[in-house]
């Protein structure tokens, strides 16, 4: 994976023997693979960000006999399809990050939350779940996969949402605290991790938290896989060190007259060209879950904005008001702007009430809608007025 121009990385996709990580794994103390995860420094490669090895250590913590490790497979933010070919090409190092994860928590179990689009990998995911249990057996561990899936609600990539919706009930977010790593899937401890986050943690394990931190930068350690859309010539899935500019990325990726990046999907934050080449894509920058679209002076930023608005409306699960009306009301807004039925200077307004749904909302949905409205009006405000 990769482009020539930037750092090439082959660490997701490394054809290795399971067998013989795990078994390295399952030798390991629980104290002993945690520590391996912090010194690595590797956070959540979902978009949000968090210590890895903190999340297992605060739930190891817990008394609770029973405890469960999810993988978040539910990878509904536009623009992203980097999970799909991950869980397509190489399942069994999910399958066998989800069981270090299980040895470093206390779990014996473990749940894939699919995302109900990808029903169409399910048949081969299943043979090699058999093989992967039927290894971890002669290994001497006991570890179990099961899958759940999804219907095609963006809320259930929300972690407590997606718990609900696993327990059989409507996915809407839960009130916090108690935080998964307490009170998670039927109430019991939780770790829950995204694809590519365990597969790098089984990766770490093979190679050494040394070598993962000679990748990557002080605050986002490490490589990512990105989804590459839009206006590009080579479009498709790349496995990139962290650290890289915005400016670096789009030499590589760009058709030549790229004047926009959105970082992190509908949710993520919109690069204008002139901030390009100070702006880093990595967790001291702007943080992506792996969607990189590129824009060129061909497209309507409006256009851009409105599409994401109206999928946000869609998408709301509509529980708390901030983000049910604030949603409406942002594309109400700007759709009176650009009709000329109020002046532009409401745009202010509206970013008001974006900043108020980051703060009031109850989920990451309502107040991740912010990222995008703000710096797409704040950026390309003349695209939005005339």
């Amino acid at each position: 994976m990769g482009k020539k121009g930037l750092s090439k990385v082959d660490l997701i996709f490394e054809k290795v023997d399971p067998k013989e990580v795990l078994t390295k794994a399952f030798k390991m103390t629980s104290d002993g693979i945690i520590k391996e995860m912090l010194d690595s420094g590797l956070k959540g490669r979902g978009g949000a960000g968090f210590p890895t090895g903190l999340k297992w250590k605060y739930t190891a913590a817990e008394k609770e006999p029973v405890k469960y490790i999810v993988c978040n497979a539910d990878e509904g933010e536009p623009g992203t399809f980097k999970d799909r070919e991950i869980l397509d090409k190489v399942s069994y190092k999910v399958y066998g990050g989800m069981a270090i994860a299980g040895k470093a928590i206390g779990a014996r179990n473990g749940i894939v939350y699919l995302r109900g689009e990808y029903r169409f990998l399910l048949p081969q995911l299943m043979k090699e779940l058999e093989s992967f249990h039927k290894m971890i057996s002669e290994i001497g561990y006991d570890f179990k996969i099961n899958y759940c899936l999804g219907s095609g609600a963006y809320i259930c990539g929300e972690e407590s949402a997606l718990f609900e919706s696993v327990e059989g009930f409507r996915g809407e977010p839960r009130n916090k605290p108690p935080y998964p790593t307490t009170s998670g899937v039927f109430g019991k401890p939780t770790s829950i991790n995204n694809v590519e986050t365990l597969v790098t943690t089984m990766m770490i394990i093979k190679h050494g938290a040394a070598k993962f931190t000679e990748l990557g930068t002080k605050d986002s350690r490490g490589s990512k896989v990105f989804s590459v859309s839009g206006d590009t010539p080579t479009p498709g899935i790349f496995e990139l060190e962290l650290g890289m500019t915005v400016q670096e990325f789009v030499n590589e990726f760009g058709d030549g007259d790229t004047k926009a990046v959105q970082v992190g999907g509908a949710s993520g934050f919109c690069v204008p060209r002139k901030k390009f080449q100070n702006t880093i894509i990595g967790f001291e920058g702007v943080p992506t879950g792996g969607s990189m679209k590129l824009f060129n002076s061909s497209r309507s930023m409006y256009n851009v904005l409105h599409n994401y608005l109206d999928f946000f409306v869609e998408e709301s699960c509509g529980q708390c008001t901030p983000c049910r009306v604030g949603c409406q009301q942002l594309l109400k807004g700007v759709e009176k702007v650009k009709k000329g039925e109020v002046k532009s200077t409401y745009l202010n307004e509206l970013i008001k009430l974006a900043d108020t749904m980051k703060i009031a909302s109850k989920c990451g949905l309502g107040q991740s809608v912010g990222n995008a409205f703000r710096t797409i009006v704040e950026n390309f405000r003349e695209e939005i007025i005339y």
